[in-house]
């Protein structure tokens, strides 16, 4: 039986080669794989829900992983729908951001190219390997997918029939593979193989995310990890607020752009925190609050210190109140995760403070974070939400899966 390393060794090279192989496909390949792949999801959704079944059955699931974890037809349409978006998207490779021509008469262009294998650390959610799948092939980029335990069997179906998309194609399967060993050891010598990888995206829990910056030597690109304000401001129209965080809480508490906490400006706070607090309750939201909260509406479970930089993933929702926008701003630029922040406010020069001053990828005025994602952005399927500053920032599309390379054309010149 082969070791682990020699397991990992040749699934780097066989990403290596195809990453290569990928390099010289046309737009129109890429995109009619791409579309074979769409059509083979739905040919075997069958299979697909059956993997998938096996893995809920499982009961060591988390259950608010459950929701994550989940497929269904919807979900597999939705998936195969993806596929499409990014074949009808741009294609980057080759494209020049700029060129010119230097005093030595030597013409400069700064060009896209592929950034060659990537690895995808995640965790229960089978979309991620179908939406990074799509997104690193149409960017020329080979994929090594390291999933969850809890989704081992949906990942393993559904890269099956991608593989099988691929073969048909007559490109090379291997580039997208998955790690079939889920343990954390494998997962720690994956993050360092850095003669074949060329960067790694987490994506998952701030747990997750950790622990691959602690221990990887490949590059990272931090991801996922979203503990989302809301602040609603003195001059913020109430009913608006009010559907605002409902939506950012409920529509999806599982995922990384849901609304986790709320700031009430102290003008605002006796007026509209009886209202929020019980259009959350409404929906199953369990409403923790600070002291100012508590003595407003006293039965709100009493927030600690740990909550605020908590990331809930879950119908829990903290609340505080501050007595100034500034308040605001330090509060969530000492708790956040740099992910997505909003303000539902009137008064516009407020509102542009906000933006300047938080510290965040996205930054909403009068919006919902749910809404930072790369379908909503025009990006198609995303292959995540970077919530650092190099080497992208927000929904990671195609162009954010590309590096540049500078390509010289001379006619004998030398430097004196």
């Amino acid at each position: 039986m082969e070791s682990t390393n020699e397991t990992l060794q040749q699934l780097g090279e066989n990403a290596q080669q195809a990453s290569y192989a990928l390099g010289l496909l046309t737009s129109t390949q890429k995109n009619e794989v791409l579309m074979a792949m769409a059509a083979a999801l739905l040919a075997h959704q069958d299979d697909i829900l059956a993997a998938n079944a096996q893995d809920l059955e499982n009961p060591q699931v988390p259950a608010k992983f459950v929701d994550r974890l989940t497929l269904t037809s919807d979900r597999i349409q939705a998936m195969a729908t993806g596929l499409q978006q990014v074949a009808a998207l741009p294609d980057p490779i080759g494209n020049v951001d700029h060129a010119w021509r230097n005093a030595a008469g030597l013409m400069i262009a700064k060009e896209r190219v592929p950034l060659g294998v990537i690895g995808m650390i995640f965790e229960a959610r089978p979309n991620v390997t179908v939406d990074a799948s799509a997104l690193c092939f149409k960017a020329g980029n080979a994929v090594i997918l390291r999933g969850g335990k809890e989704a081992l069997h949906s990942n393993q179906a559904l890269v099956q029939v991608l593989q099988a998309a691929l073969t048909a194609a007559d490109v090379d399967a291997h580039a997208i593979q998955l790690i079939q060993d889920t343990s954390h050891a494998t997962a720690a010598k994956f993050m360092q193989l850095t003669d074949y990888v060329d960067v790694l995206i987490p994506r998952g829990s701030a747990r997750l995310i950790q622990a691959v910056l602690s221990q990887a030597t490949v590059p990272v690109i931090e991801t996922g990890a979203g503990n989302c304000h809301v602040y609603v401001d003195q001059a913020a129209q109430l009913p608006m607020a009010t559907r605002i965080i409902v939506n950012g809480k409920v529509q999806r508490p599982s995922v990384c752009n849901a609304t986790e906490k709320v700031l009430i400006h102290q003008a605002v706070a006796a007026k509209f925190l009886p209202t929020i607090v019980q259009a959350l309750r409404d929906q199953g939201v369990e409403v923790r609050g600070d002291e100012a909260t508590q003595a407003i509406v006293p039965d709100v479970v009493p927030a600690t210190p740990a909550d605020w930089g908590t990331e809930y993933n879950d119908l829990i929702i903290a609340i505080k109140v501050v007595d100034s926008e500034a308040a605001a701003i330090t509060h969530i630029n000492r708790y956040n995760t740099q992910h997505s922040e909003a303000i539902v406010t009137d008064n516009y020069q407020a509102g542009k403070l906000f933006q300047q001053r938080v510290n965040a990828a996205c930054v909403y005025i009068n919006a919902s974070t749910r809404f930072t994602d790369g379908f909503e952005f025009g990006f198609g399927a995303e292959i995540g939400i970077s919530t650092q500053k190099l080497h992208a920032r927000g929904p990671m599309g195609l162009n954010e899966l590309t590096s540049y390379k500078y390509v010289i054309d001379g006619n004998g010149q030398i430097r004196d």
